[in-house]
């Protein structure tokens, strides 16, 4: 019984799985980043205060891509 074949293929679908998270990010960042426009376009004298809120939404969707890769990184050569 050959092992080592199987947990290769159990490898590869697990951080094919994980790698899923990466989409869900990128559909946050659209998200985020089409709510900027549409709230800028209502209200240009809050440009600043939208932009930083903007970047902060940014950068925790990004985070949960990298934690993503990270862990399908993990599955792959842990």
């Amino acid at each position: 019984m050959d092992l080592s074949g199987i947990t290769s293929a159990l490898k590869s679908i697990g951080a094919g799985t994980a790698t899923t998270g990466v989409a869900g990010a990128g559909v946050g960042i659209g998200l985020v980043f089409g709510a900027f426009i549409l709230s800028f376009g209502r209200n240009v004298e809050l440009e600043r205060q939208l932009f930083s809120y903007t970047i902060l939404g940014f950068a925790l969707a990004e985070a949960i891509a990298l934690f993503a890769l990270m862990m399908a990184f993990l599955i792959l050569f842990g």
